[in-house]
């Protein structure tokens, strides 16, 4: 004999526990659509009361990060120039300061 976990009766044969396990998957299936019903049903009253604003726009955003980035880029060249190289902190801005570092890389 075994022990049907599902409802804890037991079962004398094999079909009689396969029947069981039908069962009770039949029920969950019929108490899983209800639910899943529901859900739809409440998502269709949610979208139509309510609609969301966003705090700050999605294009507003875009710039923002653009503008964060350039900053974050600049705040790391004075820091790596100035802080770790030695240099002045003025010299990161000159277009003579770039062209000697690229000239360095591509070895002019």
């Amino acid at each position: 004999m075994s022990i049907n976990n599902l409802n804890s009766e037991r079962i004398s044969t094999r079909e009689d526990y396969k029947k069981a396990k039908y069962d009770a998957l039949e029920v969950n299936k019929s108490e899983e659509k209800k639910v899943q019903e529901q859900d739809e049903n409440q998502a269709v009253d949610r979208k139509k009361g309510r609609v969301r604003i966003r705090l700050i726009p999605i294009w507003l955003r875009l710039i923002l990060l653009a503008v964060f980035i350039f900053v974050s880029l600049m705040i790391g060249a004075v820091v790596g120039y100035s802080g770790l190289g030695g240099g002045k902190v003025s010299d990161v801005f000159k277009v003579s300061t770039w062209t000697y570092i690229r000239d360095l890389v591509e070895k002019k």
